[in-house]
């Protein structure tokens, strides 16, 4: 070939009998392509390798091995994903093989524009949008083949998922022990033992080992590498991972991206050689555990570990289609401490991908081969998980993990109260003299933030513990020392190169905080039996403090008399709260119907999820209790909600922040002088952080576990099989990954990326005076309204002076 054809991608197409001239690759490789493969039949004008075609020429047609018109969205998606696996060598195609049998063969004789493999790809497609079962897409197929008898379909959902699988990434099944004492890898795969408790590895029958060998756990992991890969594999979203480098904001008090925070830009700072590439990734690592079961009663704990790519864009980085699955952690029980066993194959490979890169072309610009590295930012989980990944625990005097040790606690009857907020304000401030508060004056000196040497010189005396729950070797409460604080472990991220320097390394989750907030404050105020604060053991606390007397338990002959609180409401202000809940009407899809969540006799709520909890702080119940309860306690929970409002928002400034840190110490004050100290948990008392850390990592929602609450379900719905729903969601995840990256080829049928909104209205036709257009479409049965001539003259005035078209006319 004395001219090769070489494309603006830097590859030329193969006339191999394999490839068709429709998958290109490295011109260096195409001799041995056709040596092993073939030339292809009927190429006799080479019209793709520089010869002018003429009008014998056809370029549609592959040949007659072939037979499919070029322009199949197949040939694109296989023709990258060739392209990616070829990047550091020749590849092979032979696992391609079936695709390529599918997609030379026509869907039906005579049908040359549409490839089987193109049918059985979009017919998934649907499965999928609308939740077919796996019964129900057989008995269609079957119903294909019975009207369509020369149609060349597979016989079987199983079938399409195998041929799916070979264009997904696989995932590594890793054995665990029992305990979860280790995994038997590298080092311990060849061991039948585990090497802390020595528990065989193999489920027994009778105590012997049964005829096949069955592990007892099996942890799957999902490769970050290949996956990072398969982002540039298309330039659909190669393009997109550079956002973060043009789309930040160029106001420096304005952030909508963690691009535009604190933490991103002192990283960039200290590693001018990983941020000189904006392809470099940025990762954020959630974990959480769900019921794989649904509302069974059987107790199931399973922990996916999900990343996702901070480089794109706000508005589709923490969609469901750009999170990626790195670990499933197995059930049946939570990891709780020995969560770092886990993590031990993503660890390494973040390590890998941090010291070495991985190789990687870009499609998006100049198609050549780079060096790909990875970084870690952060963690977002609830409070919980919080503490099996950064070992600090959640519980006991000093459960706050920003105040550390100086976290401020009282011990109440039955509970720890984390109260005293007054002594995060100046020393010279006249509440530190107050008594209405506790009963005494403050004297300790504002607490400072401890910074990550600190931190790094703490965990330094944290005692290496034995992993697993053996109960005579992981399983052993140890006494911890007083200059281990609050350390559990030293996190297994600490083996990262950069994470000692990373000043936000674990998120507080404002999902859950806002719930929790949310419910103790309505359960207070609606005197909630099982949710109030304001129990008995509450007033004996004030009694004990010596405050509020007014609010003490006194006794009324052989009766425990409980003086009513201002800070409740009475019966009928109960009933009209809770009226006013049912009677509010939402924008669609706003929120869910609250007026469900109602008690009987209309007085509490119940079953609030987390977003019903986001809607009523920020939306209703700063309307709901203004004439409810006495203005100091109603302005204090406006406030309150105002602040989350105005954190939740999708644009934060970080002037109104700083502000807000400090509103946001009077308004816990206040809290303080209202409601008594057991309203005051961990919850209530992280509210105090927030701020700081939207400074540090920008906007909320980027930062919060609603999507991935929202990825779970979508996990849970893999479920097929309940003997063994680890590795259901580890097959349906691949499947859904491999149809994933094809919908993005597709723009003919409705996919996921080109799905009409919720209530899209489509296009209205165009009036003839503009001051009747509307951008949506009416809802039920036209009605004809007679007006008296009042409310015509008025109409015929309106219409006239807001129509522009009429204007030459009036003059």
């Amino acid at each position: 070939m004395e001219k090769p054809f070489v494309n603006d991608r830097g590859f030329i197409k193969y006339p191999c009998r394999h490839c068709l001239n429709n998958a290109s690759h490295q011109l260096e490789y195409l001799e041995s392509h056709i040596f092993r493969n073939g030339f292809m039949f009927g190429y006799n004008q080479w019209i793709h390798h520089g010869e002018p075609a003429t009008a014998n020429a056809g370029t549609t047609e592959a040949g007659p091995s072939g037979g499919i018109h070029e322009r199949d969205e197949m040939f694109d998606v296989l023709d990258d994903i060739i392209s990616e696996d070829a990047v550091g060598g020749p590849s092979s195609n032979e696992q391609y093989d079936n695709l390529f049998a599918a997609l030379r063969s026509e869907l039906y004789p005579g049908v040359s524009y549409f490839s089987s493999l193109n049918f059985l790809v979009k017919l998934m497609h649907l499965k999928v949008l609308n939740k077919w079962t796996n019964k129900s897409f057989d008995e269609l197929l079957k119903l294909l083949k019975l009207a369509f008898p020369k149609i060349d379909l597979v016989e079987s959902h199983y079938e399409v998922k195998k041929l799916m699988t070979k264009m997904g990434l696989w995932y590594n099944s890793i054995h665990v022990c029992k305990n979860d004492c280790a995994l038997f890898c590298k080092e311990n795969s060849l061991k039948d033992t585990c090497p802390v408790c020595s528990e065989s590895r193999w489920k027994l029958q009778s105590g012997k080992r049964s005829g096949k060998n069955v592990p007892h756990k099996v942890l799957h992991y999902f490769l970050v590498g290949p996956r990072l890969k398969r982002l540039f594999a298309t330039s659909k979203t190669a393009k997109l991972i550079r956002w973060h480098s043009t789309g930040k904001s160029k106001d420096n008090d304005i952030m909508r991206h963690p691009v535009d925070g604190k933490s991103w830009q002192e990283f960039d700072k200290r590693h001018p050689q990983f941020a000189g590439d904006v392809r470099n990734v940025r990762l954020g690592l959630a974990a959480d555990g769900f019921n794989p079961f649904g509302n069974m009663s059987l107790s199931y704990s399973l922990w996916p570990v999900v990343l996702t790519t901070y480089n794109l864009p706000p508005w589709i980085c923490m969609k469901a289609e750009y999170l990626m699955l790195s670990l499933l952690i197995p059930g049946p029980h939570s990891p709780g401490k020995d969560m770092d066993v886990f993590l031990r194959p993503l660890i390494d490979e973040l390590k890998e991908l941090w010291v070495h890169g991985l190789d990687t072309r870009d499609t998006a610009y100049e198609n050549g081969v780079f060096r790909i590295r990875a970084v870690l930012l952060w963690t977002v989980n609830d409070f919980p998980a919080r503490s099996s990944l950064s070992g600090w625990s959640g519980q006991g005097y000093r459960a706050c993990p920003t105040c550390n040790e100086d976290t401020p606690f009282m011990r109440v009857i039955g509970k720890t109260a984390y109260f005293g907020h007054r002594r995060f304000l100046p020393t010279n401030h006249h509440w530190q003299s107050n008594l209405q508060f506790d009963g005494r004056t403050e004297r300790k000196c504002p607490p400072h933030r401890f910074s990550t040497t600190a931190i790094l010189e703490q965990l330094g005396c944290v005692k290496i513990g034995i992993p697993g729950k053996h109960p005579n070797y992981g399983g052993v409460k140890r006494k911890k020392g007083d200059d281990e604080l609050n350390w559990r472990k030293k996190s297994i991220f600490y083996e990262l190169p950069y994470w000692a320097d990373i000043e936000l390394k674990h998120n507080l989750d404002v999902m859950h905080i806002e719930k929790n907030v949310c419910d103790s404050l309505l359960g207070t105020l609606l005197a909630d039996p099982h949710k109030s604060k304001d129990t008995d053991s509450a007033r004996r606390d004030l009694a004990k403090l010596g405050i509020r007397h007014e609010l003490h338990l006194f006794k009324d002959g052989n009766k425990l008399m409980k003086p009513a609180a201002d800070y409740t409401f009475s019966e009928a202000n109960r009933r009209k709260f809770c009226r006013f809940i049912k009677t509010v009407k939402f924008p669609d899809g706003f929120a869910s119907n609250l007026s469900k969540n109602l008690a009987q006799n209309d007085n509490r709520l119940l079953g609030l999820k987390s977003h019903d909890c986001h809607v009523i702080m920020q939306r209703l119940l700063p309307v709901g209790c203004r004439s409810l309860v006495s203005k100091n306690i109603w302005s204090t929970i406006v406030e309150l909600c105002t602040f989350f409002k105005q954190l939740c928002a999708s644009t934060v400034n970080v002037l109104d922040m700083v502000e807000a840190q400090k509103q946001l110490l009077l308004i816990l004050c206040k809290l303080e002088r209202i409601f008594p100290p057991a309203l005051f948990d961990i919850m209530i008392h992280l509210v105090l952080h927030l701020p700081e850390e939207a400074i540090l990592g920008g906007p909320v929602h980027i930062r919060w576990m609603y999507p991935f609450k929202r990825y779970l379900k979508r996990l849970k719905d893999y479920v097929r099989n309940a003997a063994k729903p680890e590795g259901s969601i580890a097959e349906g995840y691949v499947v859904d990954e491999a149809l994933t990256f094809c919908s993005r080829y597709f723009d003919d049928v409705e996919m996921r990326f080109n799905r009409p909104d919720r209530n899209d209205d489509g296009i209205h036709p165009t009036r003839q005076l503009s001051v009747f257009e509307s951008q949506c479409k009416p809802l039920g049965k036209q009605s004809y309204v007679e007006l008296d001539n009042n409310a015509r003259d008025k109409a015929e005035f309106y219409i006239l002076n807001n129509s522009p078209e009429l204007e030459p006319y009036l003059k």
